[in-house]
């Protein structure tokens, strides 16, 4: 890819870039150390103007860790661009999404980045897997929910809605419901959440205003929407399940442990929802017990959980630890 930027060029940003990159793709560096390169990249990709260099040097490096055979990675590396912001992923995430002999957790993570990113040429590749006969439910369905969220994203009806400010700064593939003259209760909020009869972006709406009423973890709401989100792991879709123990991780509220550990026990479970559950009980490492459990699952009969169980408890040591950020950034000749 052609670099074009705003300005002269951070040879110290870049040489960083070039060591976060070699240690991502290396198949011999241990995953949690390359998972950290991976979130220190998507910084320096957020943290730069869009055009820059920098930003699309470290856009290039994640996209570079396609050729691993790990799905964990490559899912994680999927919604990294995704959290970038920048259209330049959009190729790369096309590209994982239109190849059909990739893991679906990989593909169904690159549909929900393109809804992430929000741009609407991306519409169309949506629309042709969405409808692809034979297609994984997981990538019809984020499919859908990416289509839906990139026309929210620039629709008319979005400028009428007053959403509640999120302690988060993710891009979630929904966003929450709308706020009206009164707020939606977690009793309405989590029968919504559950009603099967409705758009799946609406479910999901409804999902991210039950996790915003958990937060922070003192409200009077807190503990009631963490219920409410738990009985999500009811449903029908290995999508939607992932996606409670996605916003679990999130909240890293002690009152999802026991739903997170009951879904990661269940090896009937779909893999997706267990890897998940493994790295949102990561989130929770400093509480008791939850290393231990952790530990149960290191040599799971499915790849990804075990590779979620190491970075989970990774993170759970970094949750220990006095450590400001979750990522590994590299110091190079030349910095401070």
């Amino acid at each position: 890819m052609a670099i074009s930027r705003t300005g002269p060029a951070d040879s110290t940003a870049l040489a960083k870039i070039a060591s976060l990159r070699q240690t991502l793709v290396a198949e011999t560096t241990p995953l949690a150390v390359r998972f950290r390169a991976l979130f220190s990249l998507k910084h320096l990709a957020r943290q730069n103007p869009a055009d820059s260099a920098e930003s699309l040097a470290a856009i290039d490096a994640i996209a570079a860790g396609f050729t691993s055979p790990s799905a964990l990675l490559k899912h994680e590396l999927a919604y990294c661009l995704g959290q970038t912001g920048n259209s330049a992923a959009i190729p790369y995430l096309i590209a994982v999404l239109e190849n059909v002999g990739e893991d679906a957790m990989c593909r169904h993570e690159a549909a929900e980045a393109l809804g992430a990113l929000g741009d609407k040429a991306s519409l169309d590749v949506l629309r042709r897997f969405k409808e692809r006969e034979g297609e994984e439910v997981v990538v019809t369905e984020t499919c859908e929910i990416a289509i839906d969220r990139i026309e929210w994203e620039n629709g008319e009806g979005r400028k009428g809605e007053k959403l509640k400010p999120s302690d988060f700064a993710s891009v979630d593939p929904a966003p929450p419901m709308p706020q009206g003259q009164q707020e939606p209760t977690v009793e309405e909020l989590g029968k919504t959440l559950m009603d099967t009869n409705l758009p799946l972006f609406k479910r999901y709406r409804a999902m991210f205003a039950l996790r915003d009423l958990a937060s922070p973890p003192d409200l009077p709401t807190a503990v009631p929407a963490v219920h409410a989100l738990a009985t999500g792991f009811a449903d029908s879709s290995a999508l939607f399940r992932h996606e409670i123990a996605f916003v679990f991780g999130q909240l890293a509220h002690p009152a999802s442990i026991p739903a997170l550990t009951a879904a990661l026990s269940n090896t009937e479970e779909a893999s997706m929802v267990r890897h998940e559950a493994a790295e949102a009980l990561g989130s929770l490492g400093d509480e008791e017990g939850v290393e231990e459990t952790l530990k149960k699952f290191l040599h799971d009969k499915e790849a990804v959980v075990r590779e979620s169980v190491i970075v989970a408890l990774d993170m759970a040591e970094y949750e220990k630890s006095n450590q400001t950020e979750y990522a590994l950034i590299p110091e190079v000749e030349g910095t401070a």
